[in-house]
């Protein structure tokens, strides 16, 4: 195992709130680190610090020789959505043209919703160039006040970072927009991972539902693809099969982009993808209401344009502290980019792949059996939906990636999870964590669906799993995973605690995790790091930090109220610092629970249009 060790920089930090400034002290030579421990902070308690994005919380380094430093935390903004940078608005939404769309009031279209950070470092003479891509996930609210989710198409942006060498403080010193046209725009994406090859990984969430597309009277509730028709201003007309895809992105010395679709990892409503240490297993994580967790082998190292997928089976063991399981894999299939990119180009369409059958609901809650031929399933969207199926000849791969969750719970796997958020992985320990931002609907004990998997306790406020890896497992047909790192058993790790309503209008606990969504793990600090969703149990968000090895739980980062906390990546070392991109989005966008008063209160301290891309600092580098 490689020693922890502080670069030749040592950081003292005064925090006086939101976008304050490092303050440096240098220090020579390598400091050897036995731990580093997060000194968590109060959640706020007036509405300024109910307004604001601060942190006072510290971390604590324990070095070898037996001494320890305590190191003040801050958040710094980089940009705003609504800044501009050399003539380029960061939130701007764009055509394919890139001409920059326009609402209803005549105004710039800005999205308030960035998500994922991947901070990029190309080597180069002179020291290395840094490059930030952020997703921008969806427009909340026009100037008009009207809800745009799911009907504008979304934006990804680059921007060149500079940090200062003295204070470790960084700064966007250019933007751009990233060119989209080469997948046909961007729909929803959400969080996102930096690969161990130095590229984006994307996301795109809620994939438009394919059945909806030829049945009139399709009941999942999906979103249209108005958004992407927007986009591609009549040069063409959007498919459907080209949304709930993985774009990656590869970024050069000289700031140019390329723009890849990557459809082998199946069409789920994707929240991200990790790619593992071997470079070769990626695990999932997909977004609503009876929902699937899939695995990609792909074939060769750092390439994810042919491979295997698998979709798991939990095997309850225990429905005690939020659920444990073994983990079965079942074979969906295997399948290149370019052998997808000819079934889509030749118009499939859901028709195409499946067969359906009325689905009668009986009067006791339970479903009439399918036809003879027929499976009967229940998958999510928005929503569970039950589908009596039959897969027509020939069709398997057609299903396996383009309708990924129904031909899962075809085959037999689970499609019971509920919000399935963020992944993350813990190489040294060879674990992968996993975020239910709650556990209801199908995680709940339902004996009248078509399955029932999982059946655990309901707990709103969700919880974090961790899935341990083996080596060589076998598929449920007996045939061997080509991985070293098979997800084997699963079990509730971190967990909320739901409660009756407080003053404030809480109702979970406000010192333990609420709806967890980003996790981003820290190899060097041992610690995995919580971003929270919740948009009713706390009335603000929290970025948490939870120590692997001691179970300790600290509150590290609080968000104006209904603001998310996105953007997660942790970065262990560079330029002789240490950083946790951290951003919000959609500010203001209040609990329902929230106590009257209070949002009386906070309404003229918080601009719903702005929401910030920025980072924690305070910390010198591990190496």
């Amino acid at each position: 195992m490689m020693k922890k060790r502080f670069l030749a920089t040592a950081v003292g930090m005064a925090l006086a709130g939101a976008g304050a400034s490092p303050v440096i002290a240098a220090v020579k030579g390598a400091i050897p680190v036995k731990s580093v421990e997060f000194i968590g902070m109060a959640a706020p308690e007036n509405a300024e610090q109910r307004a604001a994005a601060y942190t006072n919380a510290k971390a604590k380094v324990t070095f070898k020789s037996g001494g320890s430093r305590i190191y003040d935390l801050n958040y710094n903004t980089l940009f705003y959505n609504t800044d501009t940078i050399g003539g380029v608005t960061a939130g701007a939404i764009y055509d394919v043209t890139g001409t920059p769309l326009l609402d209803s009031n005549g105004n710039p279209m800005i999205s308030e919703s960035p998500d994922a950070n991947s901070l990029i470092r190309i080597p180069a003479r002179g020291g290395d160039k840094l490059f930030l891509v952020t997703h921008f996930e969806y427009d909340w609210l026009d100037t008009a006040g009207v809800d745009q989710y799911g009907k504008q198409p979304m934006t990804m942006s680059l921007a060149s970072i500079a940090q200062d060498g003295k204070t470790g403080a960084l700064a966007a010193t250019g933007l751009k927009n990233i060119d989209m046209s080469a997948i046909d725009g961007l729909w929803i994406p959400c969080a996102g991972s930096l690969s161990p090859w130095n590229t984006h990984l994307g996301s795109e969430e809620y994939e438009p539902d394919a059945r909806c597309q030829v049945e009139s009277s399709c009941a999942s509730g999906s979103i249209g693809l108005e958004g992407m028709e927007r986009y591609l201003a009549g040069t063409k007309v959007a498919n459907v099969y080209n949304y709930g895809i993985v774009p990656e992105v590869t970024v050069d010395g000289s700031g140019a982009t390329r723009v890849v679709r990557h459809r082998t990892l199946g069409r789920v409503s994707r929240e991200l993808v990790q790619v593992l240490p071997d470079e070769r297993t990626v695990f999932q994580g997909d977004d609503g209401t009876y929902n699937v967790l899939t695995m990609f082998v792909a074939d060769r190292k750092r390439d994810l344009s042919v491979g295997t997928l698998y979709a798991a089976k939990w095997q309850q063991i225990s429905a005690e502290n939020g659920g444990e399981a073994d983990l079965a894999w079942v074979r969906l299939g295997h399948a290149s980019d370019a052998e997808l990119d000819s079934l889509v180009a030749s118009g499939v369409t859901f028709a195409d792949i499946f067969e359906t059958a009325p689905v009668n609901k009986l009067a006791d809650g339970s479903y009439e059996a399918p036809p003879a031929g027929f499976r009967q399933i229940i998958a999510g969207h928005n929503k569970g939906l039950v589908e009596n199926l039959k897969l027509k000849p020939g069709m398997e791969t057609a299903a396996a990636f383009l309708e990924t969750r129904r031909f899962a719970a075809y085959m037999g796997a689970t499609t019971e999870f509920e919000k399935f958020e963020g992944v993350t992985v813990n190489a040294r320990d060879r674990k992968v964590y996993l975020a239910m931002t709650r556990l209801s609907s199908g995680m709940e004990d339902k004996p009248k669906d078509p399955a029932n998997h999982i059946r655990i306790p309901k707990l709103l406020a969700g919880a974090v799993y961790q899935m341990d890896l083996a080596t060589w497992k076998l598929d449920t047909e007996g045939r061997r995973i080509d991985s070293k790192y098979a997800g084997t058993h699963m079990k509730a790790l971190v967990l909320g605690q739901d409660i009756a309503k407080d003053a404030a209008g809480n109702t979970a606990a406000v010192d333990r995790i609420a709806n967890p969504d980003n996790l981003k793990y820290s190899e060097k600090m041992r610690t995995l790091f919580i971003g929270e969703d919740s948009s009713t149990l706390h009335i603000n968000n929290f970025l948490w930090a939870y120590n692997v090895d001691t179970g300790k739980l600290s509150r590290i980062l609080s968000l104006p109220a209904g603001a998310e906390s996105t953007g997660l990546q942790a970065i262990d070392a560079l330029g002789g610092h240490a950083y946790i991109m951290s951003n919000y989005q959609h500010a203001g966008d209040y609990s329902s629970n929230i106590d009257p008063a209070l949002k009386g209160q906070l309404e003229p301290l918080i601009d719903k249009s702005k929401a910030a891309i920025g980072y924690l600092g305070g910390m010198p580098a591990l190496e």
